[in-house]
């Protein structure tokens, strides 16, 4: 058990409300003009959806999110047919209608923003799960439970760690509290208080972040052991500072999103303080090359590996790659020249700064690489000594324990953070100013939306509820670790290898369409 657990002292969850007044919620409620404001609402709501300034005799807009909307109407608190004025009107919210996609479905981002406020699971009734997708993780399935399976242990007694350092080579086992870290965001392509702040996360909940491939700001200095540092094509703020501060240090030959192009940061983007961190000129476009142009090989490969294993002799080394067809070659390749943890990226990933056109033809299926290079390591007898870590549209906690039962040892997770500091997906992380919520922008009046504690909070809650999800998932598969997990694929069913009855066993019950 990791000592944190030991000493019970993993991240306390502290509500963490929105930054934003007028809340998304599934359900909508209007009080008219008929309201005396008695205050009746309030005092019978346990959600705490009708906020009240009794000094001041004023009920305010209700708070929408937290409505548990039609579910509501067979308890003796419904505010709806309590209201002695019938002043209060509940309907499905029409604002779903244009939030969300097929990935990142309206109910997948309203339940994320609700851990990510109160660190716990949802109390609405929201599918958050599964997407519209039409495949990837969205067409698989855990098997159904065997009752016999279940053992009552305390979510404290399971272990979620994910060992970094297999290779018994001298350097630290790094373990971490969970088994995801956050991946690569640069300096530039996001707001600097988002960035530390998720920083400041990883330390609390002993994880990692990554700096992406734009250099490496003072910022983090204070966090430097729970911050990755990338070495990118690009080389932008690559310096041997950065490298000595950092545990683990990740060449990114590849992402999956956009395999065989480089990054690319607009002209807008690149203010003073990104131009005078990646050495560059004000206002001018940035673009990565692919691939390193010193690294043709694998024995090329090695002597980049070697070189930082030089200059950091505590360092870990991880290799980030996208998922061509040959890539459990490349992972072999990789462990051979040295690396610690093989990263495999697939084609879901990616913000608004990944080209559709990459994005949908290029890269393989993060589920299909994952048991493809699992598989392979195991026949070459390396497995055991090497993490394997998968990234590319891994959403949400049952996501994560997919992956890992097809043979991964944890994942990479980077728009699941965005979504709990409100992203909404709205894809214009590379326009101009960038994020209209301060998140994905070099935008100071945009950037100061965001504060550190309040993204740190909104992650550690997301985190600690993903946590909730996967003892829960352990308890009832019989485990006890998450280790446990990685590579039993036998626990999984995808619906297109099965018969229709059973298919519709494993679909979830159709969504209610009452409108009051």
């Amino acid at each position: 058990m990791n000592d944190q657990m030991q000493k019970g002292t993993l991240p306390k969850t502290v509500e963490a409300p929105s930054r934003f007044r007028n809340t998304i919620g599934k359900y909508s409620i209007r009080r008219s003009s008929k309201c005396v404001s008695c205050g009746l609402c309030a005092e019978l709501c346990p959600q705490g959806v009708h906020p009240r300034y009794e000094a001041y005799n004023q009920t305010l807009r209700p708070r929408e999110h937290k409505c548990i909307g039609f579910d509501c109407k067979k308890n003796d608190y419904y505010c709806i047919d309590r209201c002695p004025e019938g002043a209060l009107t509940l309907r499905l919210n029409p604002v779903l209608e244009t939030l969300g996609d097929y990935r990142w479905t309206d109910e997948m981002l309203i339940a994320h923003w609700e851990m990510a406020e109160t660190g716990d699971l949802p109390v609405v009734a929201l599918e958050y799960n599964l997407g519209n997708s039409g495949g990837g993780f969205d067409k698989i399935r855990f098997r159904h439970f065997e009752p016999d399976a279940y053992i009552d242990v305390e979510d404290e007694k399971i272990d979620t760690r994910l060992v970094l350092n297999k290779r018994g080579d001298g350097r630290p086992v790094k373990t971490l509290s969970l088994p995801c870290y956050g991946g690569g965001m640069s300096y530039g392509s996001m707001a600097l208080n988002a960035l530390v702040g998720r920083a400041r996360a990883a330390q609390k909940l002993n994880s990692l972040t990554c700096t992406g491939e734009g250099g490496y700001p003072e910022e983090f200095v204070p966090y430097k052991e729970h911050v990755i540092t990338q070495v990118a094509t690009g080389l932008f703020g690559v310096r041997e500072e950065t490298i000595l501060y950092a545990p683990v240090i990740e060449f990114k030959y590849a992402q999956g999103a956009k395999p065989g192009l480089g990054g690319h940061l607009l002209g807008d983007k690149v203010t003073p303080e990104v131009a005078a961190m990646r050495e560059t000129v004000v206002g001018n476009s940035l673009f990565s090359p692919f691939p390193f142009h010193s690294v043709y090989s694998v024995e090329d490969h090695k002597k980049h590996v070697d070189w930082i294993k030089a200059i950091n002799p505590e360092g870990l080394i991880s290799v980030k790659v996208s998922t061509p067809t040959d890539v459990d070659m490349v992972a072999v390749g990789s462990y051979y020249a040295g690396a610690h943890i093989i990263h495999i990226d697939g084609s879901y990933g990616g913000t608004g700064a990944a080209p559709d056109i990459a994005k949908k033809n290029i890269a393989m299926p993060i589920e299909y690489a994952i048991p493809k290079v699992h598989n392979f390591l195991k026949a070459e007898g390396i497995r055991d000594k090497v993490c394997l870590i998968a990234s590319g549209g891994i959403r949400n906690a049952l996501d994560t324990a997919k992956a890992i039962a097809l043979g991964a040892d944890g994942v990479v997770i980077g728009t699941a953070d965005l979504v709990a500091l409100e992203c909404v997906r709205c894809g214009n992380c590379e326009s101009g100013r960038g994020c209209a919520r301060g998140i994905a922008s070099t935008d100071h009046e945009l950037g100061r939306m965001i504060s550190e504690p309040y993204a740190e909070q909104r992650l550690v809650n997301m985190y600690m509820a993903w946590r909730k999800q996967w003892c829960k998932l352990l308890r009832q598969l019989g485990m006890r670790s998450i280790g446990e997990l990685t590579g039993r694929s036998d626990l999984l069913v995808h619906l297109d290898y099965l018969e229709a009855a059973e298919r519709a066993s494993y679909q979830p019950a159709p969504k209610a369409k009452t409108i009051i």
